[in-house]
């Protein structure tokens, strides 16, 4: 082989290499999103929709949370369109691992041991992929 094939050989083969090596570093990472609907048992009750809120301040207290929004169903009109939650309770994780902490973690407990008897029931929508 000539020096000149080996060196086009060598630096093709150091420049592929770190080209994959980068790529996997600066891939978008897969975060974890954990969207719930509240439906409560008195609706229209302000003290009732008052002390889930409460809660849910509480509740975004814990430390594996890296954003949450709470929300309430918005003004939009279109046939596809869910408005019948009261709340809205989403939030981010950076990881599936990160959630499951959340799900066992004493803040967690103590959101449903004080605030389930408020809801008749709950929707939750789990999802995984990448930032973007």
């Amino acid at each position: 082989m000539k020096d000149q094939s080996r060196r086009n050989f060598v630096k093709s083969s150091v420049a592929a290499g770190l080209g994959i090596q980068l790529s996997n570093e600066s891939a978008p990472k897969d975060i974890f999103i954990h969207h719930v609907l509240f439906y409560l048992k008195n609706a229209g009750n302000a003290a009732d929709k008052d002390k889930l809120l409460e809660g849910l301040n509480k509740l975004a207290k814990c430390p594996t949370i890296k954003m949450v929004h709470i929300g309430t169903p918005a003004a939009t009109n279109r046939e596809v369109i869910n408005r019948d939650y009261v709340y809205s309770w989403l939030c981010f994780f950076d990881s599936p691992a990160d959630e499951e902490l959340y799900q066992k973690h004493p803040i967690h407990d103590d959101f449903r041991n004080n605030y389930s008897h408020l809801w008749e029931k709950v929707v939750i929508y789990d999802s995984v992929g990448p930032k973007r």
